[in-house]
């Protein structure tokens, strides 16, 4: 598939800048994977109507952790932005991390003060060790912190949201200043567990807890499962074939229960109902479980997945989607596209639609229901 299938134009004005209230008033584009007639305009809160008893929801609780970093270079002054990306091993009693580091000719040695959300001096400082491999920009650091506290309550002190770049950009666009305290409560699902992720399974943003109890009470199973989203969540396809783009591996499980509820007592099926994933992170996960139990393997407690769904993909467990609408040239449109017998041409149609009635685009917008 050529890259420049998945472009589309977007009015600026239909990026999200702030999240709907109430979750669950969002707005949802109902819409069928057989059936190019059937669009519908319709709330998240609306779902229980639209969903039947024995129709499972499959979540991912990965919990948001204020992954983003803000500082000054103690050398000359300069701001310096960042994002924590994972723990490595300690170094002489102090933690260290590797992290994304926007900044041009920095090397070893230099040294990074923390900012807080309030742009005060948090008491966290940032040693550069070295450039690590992994990412571009990525580097090992030394961390300096009084008290020497763990990760999590660093992170909680120096850290902030990881919001997007393109919302950071259209709200500066827009000349609005969202306090980090808002983020840190919204870009968050209601249902989040396990930290890990440094952007948000969005699709689970819609859900309140009297939703998912209405749901509940109409015989609408639940499933949870586990994926932590990554920096390539971030990353544009800049290849010119989607085959060529090197897939981000993300690490994600399912624990028995979930497997019941989504592949029955085997692999071979006792399902009572359709498996909806909420989010590409949360359909990722049960097709990557799916290949495999499929392989005949038992299921394992955990596995990293760099599955790439696109047009062709033949879908192994999920029967339904709540997506957000995803950004052009992205690996999450391509599943999108892989939903529908007529490919990226039939989510043009949809998108276009969206853009028509106004809906509200990416992390912070409005959702699609893609039914079979």
């Amino acid at each position: 598939m050529r890259t420049s299938e998945l472009d589309f134009e977007l009015p600026p004005e239909l990026i999200a800048t702030r999240a709907c209230e109430p979750r669950d008033a969002a707005r949802l584009l109902v819409c069928s994977r057989s059936d190019p007639s059937r669009v519908e305009h319709r709330r998240v809160r609306d779902l229980p109507a639209l969903l039947a008893a024995g129709d499972t929801l499959v979540f991912n609780t990965s919990r948001v952790i204020p992954a983003r970093l803000i500082g000054r270079n103690l050398d000359t002054g300069g701001r310096v932005e960042g994002l924590y990306l994972r723990d490595a091993e300690p170094e002489g009693g102090r933690p260290v991390w590797e992290a994304l580091i926007k900044a041009r000719r920095f090397r070893p040695g230099r040294r990074i003060e923390l900012l807080d959300a309030g742009d005060r001096p948090s008491g966290v400082t940032l040693t550069l060790l070295e450039r690590t491999g992994d990412e571009a920009g990525a580097w090992r650091v030394s961390v300096e912190c009084e008290g020497a506290p763990a990760t999590p309550e660093i992170l909680d002190r120096a850290g902030r949201t990881p919001l997007p770049p393109y919302i950071r950009s259209a709200r500066r666009a827009a000349g609005l200043d969202v306090p980090d305290a808002d983020d840190r409560a919204r870009y968050q699902t209601v249902y989040a567990g396990a930290p890990g992720s440094i952007a948000a399974p969005t699709a689970g943003l819609h859900f309140t807890p009297a939703l998912l109890d209405t749901l509940a009470s109409e015989g609408v199973r639940r499933a949870d499962v586990t994926l932590h989203v990554g920096p390539g969540t971030f990353k544009p396809v800049e290849a010119e074939t989607l085959e060529d783009h090197p897939m981000h591996a993300e690490l994600c499980s399912m624990g028995a229960g979930a497997i019941r509820a989504v592949f029955g007592d085997g692999a071979g099926g006792g399902r009572a109902g359709r498996v909806v994933a909420v989010g590409s992170t949360a359909a990722r996960t049960i097709e990557s479980y799916a290949a495999a139990i499929g392989a005949g393997a038992p299921a394992p407690a955990s596995l990293e997945t760099d599955l790439l769904i696109a047009p062709g993909y033949a879908w192994r467990r999920v029967d339904a989607i709540v997506t957000n609408f995803h950004l052009p040239r992205s690996t999450l449109l391509a599943m999108i596209a892989a939903l529908f017998p007529g490919g990226i041409d039939r989510v043009r149609a949809i998108y276009d639609e969206a853009v028509r009635e106004g809906y509200r685009f990416y992390s912070y917008g409005d959702a699609m229901l893609v039914l079979e």
